[in-house]
């Protein structure tokens, strides 16, 4: 049987979109793209347009970028036609999407840098909204992704390509799609499912599924979300275009309320602006109030809905505000807390007030509804608001068998609409598993000597669980195991631990360690009732763990203190809020190593730079899911799981929540491997690995691409093991079966084989292009400055001139390794060869390094400034601003800084010189 080639996977493709709806039309290149647009429009529009007119009509699709180009389809253009007479030009029918105009080509050709050949091309009223790009079977479906990403580079910018609001990539045993964003990551591609999350992955399958014209054209007018502060279209994934329709399903048909069961870092804030946008639409809503539980989630939400769309909601700072907008008209949609909601409702005056919506169609919407206390809440919202419909959103709703003496979700809000689990989420990579360790005893990484035991079994007093030697070997193994588990503190850590009492010891303890991690805590007390300005007493906002004293409050002012002292802030209990959103900040940023906290960041809290949870406290059900899940946010292949450390025997705890919330496979699905078949599977892959290259110089003889693709797959599949086994507190080289000098060697060759190919032409096609590499995990995050400082001293004690040679050149080999490293490789040999014999003293290394590299850093300043005629201040405080923030300037901040306005052909160059020396600068000079 022969493998089914590109092209009879592109013919079926287009026979079976004729059958969904689509036109076949024969289109080469722009010139007939826009001759068909011209026919087209004209048709959806029911007129004709001269040339002059459509040329107008083409100068306003032409202009801005691929964001500002999705908001012009969604909107009119206002045509000055030739008799002076204004006519409305509509591009897509939003409100009807089935009644537009459908085609499909292909190979339509767009010369840019390159000339590039797309695949499938979905027209909806000439319009290119949807890209097809199609790979053999047996091809990596990451390759079609790469393709479209040189696409992006080459030959879509300035084009009415830049109209694609989905694209689909296939190799027809699997098929994702994803919007239209240049900055794309690979891992924000999604599998298309059923109702009940059954992936569709086969193209045939998809394409009835996905691509039938009306499904797909209202994935576009109705489930792609226009993220304002982001400048990017995001499309729906399939658990939250079911979770939207289910809840617009049931105000449509019924007065029912309803809750959507979908796990814990699966995207819940954008479904939930989606359903509010939708149903703020809807004539016979009169209002859609988003509520939430605490007064930092109010902050972060209001932020994060109005990050998807800029002041669409705008958030209430008091009940009186609240009062306010419940009496406008004009504003439909409302976020808000359930304690000001509770505190209007309670008050005469404001009920009367408001009675016109007592029996009006208004949805309220709770987030995290696991949460709410809806006892007499619950009935005095109903009481105010008869006509109401109710629906919740959680990842771990109150059931059952978890439910403690009080009610569950379904007695709340009646059926659930849409179920997506954990299970579901970590099958479909959109959160990370977990790696959980109870700890026993343990050993000091240096010495490998058994240092402390921490009996885990049976502990369950707070007397002994909080005695401070115990605290103390606790705190010591953290220190000790810290940069293991944040992979050298590439990310960061929570410890949750059962007090504030607790959070007390462990903070002072911490503080007489010998370590260098920024530490933090912060933790919510009960405020004095006689304290009116007390920013906590109107939210309740207290930490209901244990009886707190007055002293709780003075304490962690102390701890803010150091906090101000290493953070340059100026922070107090007085200002507490302000203090919670900069912890945040400074926790996603990872300029806090640990963050001690009692409840507070173990719900509602996203970070992709945090990994792991230390946990001293007990955790049970939907509290568990919650902390743990704090970790598995999804950043790339370096973050392989969370990690999860319990110094409290949680795992009868831990097996229960997850049968709770997960499904009959969840222990196979959300833990990871243990330590022994993770090691078992990479010295499997070593043998493997060996079988095509038995040695490192064999690399060099592989004759063909193919030889060599498959070579680099084996390669990257152990580099994915390593990155998992790297942290656990048992791996070393010694324990595989493979030295680390070899293992570093094969790295090399492998490198080679990516340079090899990106620096030749891209016309001489290759079947290792698009190749995903996983760069990522081939850093080397313990070779710093103050490494390289120690491997140059000790060139310095040696008297053998060939031991130096030796050692020079095991120097330089640890360079080629590490992509990352790979450009200051030839600065530090001439450091090595021209500097270093003329220091008498090796105390002397480190300054002399330092101020090498500092001229260095000035040398190339200063010549990137006299190549692009550009002020030396304004060029370094260009460098300053992107090294701060980690972000490339603005094309028109780079024209800025220019002394002349150069034209558009010499304004693409310059911006991109400067962009790859701001690149180069910072791999060359940052450490």
């Amino acid at each position: 049987m022969t493998t089914q080639s590109e092209q009879q996977l592109e013919n079926n493709l287009i026979a079976q979109l004729e059958v969904l709806g689509f036109t076949p039309v024969t289109i080469s290149g722009n010139a007939e793209l826009e001759s068909n647009l011209k026919t087209q429009l004209e048709k959806f529009n029911g007129t004709t347009f001269s040339d002059r007119e459509f040329e107008r009509i083409l100068n306003h699709l032409n202009k801005g970028n691929t964001f500002e180009k999705a908001k012009k389809l969604r909107d009119r253009f206002s045509l000055r036609r030739d008799d002076e007479t204004s006519f409305s030009v509509r591009f897509f029918n939003m409100e009807k999407w089935c009644k537009n105009l459908y085609q499909v080509t292909h190979q339509i050709t767009q010369e840019g840098s390159y000339v590039n050949r797309y695949d499938v091309t979905l027209l909806v009223n000439g319009l290119p909204l949807v890209q097809i790009e199609l790979k053999k079977r047996g091809m990596e479906l990451k390759e079609a992704f790469n393709q479209i990403q040189r696409y992006h580079k080459h030959s879509f910018a300035g084009t009415l390509f830049d109209y694609v609001q989905i694209f689909v990539i296939s190799n027809g045993v699997n098929t994702k799609y994803f919007s239209n964003n240049p900055r794309q990551s690979f891992e924000q591609t999604f599998f298309w499912t059923d109702e009940n999350n059954r992936k569709i992955t086969r193209l045939e399958d998809f394409a009835n599924a996905f691509l039938e014209k009306c499904q797909v054209s209202g994935m576009i007018a109705q489930y792609i979300v226009l993220a304002e502060s982001r400048q990017i279209p995001m499309v729906l994934r399939p658990y939250q275009y079911y979770g939207v329709r289910k809840i617009v399903e049931q105000v449509k048909m019924s007065n029912k309320n309803g809750y959507i069961w979908h796990t814990t870092g699966s995207g819940k804030t954008l479904t939930s602006f989606k359903v509010g946008q939708i149903l703020s639409q809807m004539d016979e809503v009169r209002k859609v109030l988003f509520v939430v539980d605490r007064k930092d989630l109010d902050i972060q939400t209001t932020k994060e809905f109005n990050s998807f769309s800029d002041g669409s909601v705008d958030g209430t700072n008091s009940t009186r505000h609240l009062f306010a907008q419940l009496k406008d008209d004009k504003r439909k949609l409302i976020v808000t807390t359930i304690q000001k909601l509770d505190r209007l409702i309670a008050r005469e005056r404001y009920r009367s007030e408001i009675a016109k919506l007592h029996d009006a169609k208004v949805v309220i919407i709770f987030d995290e509804c696991h949460r709410g206390q809806f006892g007499k809440t619950h009935n005095a919202i109903r009481k105010c608001f008869a006509g109401a419909q109710l629906f919740g959103f959680t990842g771990t709703p109150i059931l059952v068998d978890n439910n403690v003496g009080g009610v569950t979700t379904r007695d709340v809000f009646g059926e659930c609409l849409h179920k997506y689990l954990i299970t579901h989420a970590i099958a479909d990579d959109n959160v990370l598993g977990f790696s959980v360790e109870y700890v026993g005893r343990y050993k000091h990484k240096e010495d490998d000597t058994v240092d402390a035991n921490i009996q885990v079994e049976g502990i369950d007093t707070r007397e002994v669980v909080e005695h401070e030697s115990r605290i103390e070997k606790i705190a010591e193994y953290i220190v000790h195991d810290y940069n293991r588990k944040t992979k050298n503190r590439r990310f960061n850590a929570i410890l949750a631990v059962g007090s504030t009492d607790a959070a007390r010891k462990y903070y002072q303890i911490f503080k007489t360690k010998k370590h260098n991690l920024s530490i933090a805590t912060i933790f919510t007390y009960r405020a004095n009732e006689e304290d009116k300005n007390d920013p906590l007493n109107e939210e309740a906002f207290v930490d209901t763990d244990d009886a707190i004293n007055v002293h709780t409050r003075d304490f962690l002012n102390s701890c803010i203190k150091d906090y101000n002292a290493i953070h340059n802030t100026n922070y107090s209990t007085d200002v507490f809020y302000d203090y919670y959103k900069d912890v945040q900040r400074r926790m996603k940023s990872g300029k806090i190593d640990l963050l001690i906290v009692v409840n507070m960041f173990l719900t509602g809290f996203d970070s992709v730079r945090l990994n792991t949870l230390f946990v001293d406290k007990n955790l049970a059900y939907h509290g568990l899911v919650q902390a743990y899940s704090r970790t598995n946010r999804i950043l790339d292949s370096t973050k392989p799981h969370g990690n999860i450390v319990c110094f409290r025997n949680l795992k009868g705890a831990t097996d229960k929540a997850l049968a709770l919330f997960g499904d009959e496979n969840a222990k196979e699905i959300v833990f990871k491997k243990p330590y022994d078949k993770q090691k078992a599977e990479f010295n499997e892959g070593v043998a493997t690995l060996k079988q095509i290259v038995p040695t490192v110089a064999d690399v060099g003889r592989l004759a063909s691409e193919e030889e060599q693709l498959i070579f680099v797959r084996q390669f990257r599949n152990l580099l994915r093991v390593k990155s998992s086994l790297e942290t656990f507190a048992e791996f070393s080289f010694d324990e595989v079966t493979i030295d680390e000098q070899e293992f570093l060697d094969y790295q090399s060759a492998y490198l080679d084989i990516y340079h090899r190919r990106k620096k030749m032409e891209r016309d001489n096609v290759s079947i290792i292009d698009d190749i995903d590499f996983a760069l990522e995990l081939t850093r080397r995050d313990d070779i710093n400055f103050d490494y390289i400082v120690q491997l140059i001293v000790s060139l310095k004690e040696m008297h053998s001139d060939a031991m130096r040679e030796k050692k020079i050149a095991d120097i330089l080999h640890t360079f080629d390794a590490d992509l990352r490293l790979q450009k200051k490789k030839d600065l530090i040999e001439q450091f090595i060869r021209e500097n270093l014999p003329s220091i008498k003293d090796v105390a002397d290394v480190e300054g002399e390094l330092k101020g090498y590299w500092q001229g260095k850093e000035a040398e190339y300043v200063k010549s990137i400034a006299e190549k692009e005629h550009i002020d030396l201040e304004k060029m370094q405080e260009l460098i300053k601003e992107y090294l701060h923030t980690e972000r490339m300037p603005l094309s028109d901040d780079i024209i800025a800084l220019l002394p002349k306005q150069p034209t558009l052909l010499e304004s693409e160059s310059i911006i991109a010189r400067i962009k790859e020396a701001l690149q180069n600068f910072v791999e060359i000079f940052d450490w």
